[in-house]
């Protein structure tokens, strides 16, 4: 059976920033945060999206939300560019799309009441009565398991669980058919991220939800996702299906991701994983050929200088692909 068609497609997506300065403040620079992305999300799956702290995944979300407006690329979502609609088209465009955002905290007006931050979508798009309203509002709560008595309550009064629900709350209000995920667990106490975790798979099943799942943790993406994107400073350097980038890294740099996640059996040894050293190089200025070769353990001549594409591994197809020059045969450099 064929895959189903995608809801969402992004082509070579860029997100640059310009850097000004000087005496008459001239642009002296550009910030790569987004360096030429491409994938797709079909309906009802989840794509995570994983890798270190700059790397661009933030970023990313947000230019296919159109929160920034990309530098160049599509983000085509059924078949209409994200990245040229503009005014009433977008908005309208928008109630088919969501975001729950990291911090719990920020993301939540704190001088307004949680039934009055729920009710603000239908507000904006003009949708229903005010008692209607109120009623959605109280379906809400209970969607993402709060009591009603939340309604009059404001954002300061619950912990960062209950406020990371009402954030979600608010991401399905209108329900959505796509909802990015921006680290919504990684500000949380362990002990709260696998509830909320439960409960965004649990609406997923129940709305037919398709999620963009953002996270630095591999172990949390592969929990929750169906395919995965490992981004290293701006660029995807691997995709493919959780399972298969689990038990068959081929880029160095999964490799390294997939060494870092802490082991918990204390008799095994951990002696021959891969370990990723350095700092990841500023998106200001990045490395040319391939952007990881100056922390790659096996690098070679080549890697310095020729850009490695995204391209279908071996008879995996577009199943998986990997930005390597050589995947499948890393020696380290001598």
């Amino acid at each position: 059976m064929s895959a189903p068609k995608p809801i969402l497609e992004v082509k070579d997506l860029k997100m640059h920033f310009p850097v000004h300065g000087g005496l008459l403040f001239r642009r002296i620079a550009t910030v790569h945060a987004v360096d030429g992305v491409s994938f797709d999300v079909r309906p009802g799956e989840t794509v995570g999206i994983v890798g270190e702290s700059g790397c661009g995944k933030s970023t990313l979300g947000k230019a296919i939300l159109r929160l920034y407006d990309p530098t160049h690329g599509q983000v085509l979502f059924h078949g209409r560019d994200l990245a040229h609609v503009h005014g009433n088209d977008l908005r309208v465009l928008r109630r088919d799309l969501g975001i729950i955002f990291q911090d719990p905290y920020e993301s939540l007006n704190q001088t307004h009441p949680v039934g009055f931050i729920l009710e603000e979508p239908f507000l904006i798009h003009r949708i229903g009565s005010p008692e209607q309203r109120r009623t959605w509002a109280r379906e809400l709560l209970h969607k993402v398991g709060l009591p009603e008595s939340a309604l009059d309550r404001y954002p300061h009064e619950f912990s960062g669980g209950q406020r990371q629900r009402i954030g979600i709350a608010r991401a399905i209000a209108l329900k959505p058919k796509l909802v990015i995920c921006d680290e919504p667990v990684s500000a949380l106490d362990v002990s709260i991220q696998s509830q909320i975790l439960n409960l965004l798979l649990t609406l997923q099943k129940e709305m037919g939800l398709a999620y963009i799942f953002i996270a630095h943790d591999l172990a949390v993406v592969k929990h929750v996702s169906d395919r995965i994107a490992v981004m290293y400073l701006g660029k995807i350097v691997e995709f493919a299906d959780a399972d298969t980038l689990h038990h068959r890294p081929l880029h160095p740099y999964t490799q390294a991701l997939l060494a870092s996640i802490p082991e918990p059996d204390p008799s095994r040894s951990v002696e021959d994983k891969p370990v990723l050293e350095g700092e990841i190089p500023s998106p200001r200025n990045p490395p040319p050929g391939c952007r990881f070769h100056t922390r790659c353990p096996y690098a070679q001549p080549r890697c310095k200088t020729e850009i490695p594409s995204l391209i279908p591994w071996a008879d995996a197809g577009e199943a998986h692909r990997v930005a390597c020059h050589y995947a499948g045969a890393l020696q380290p450099k001598a």
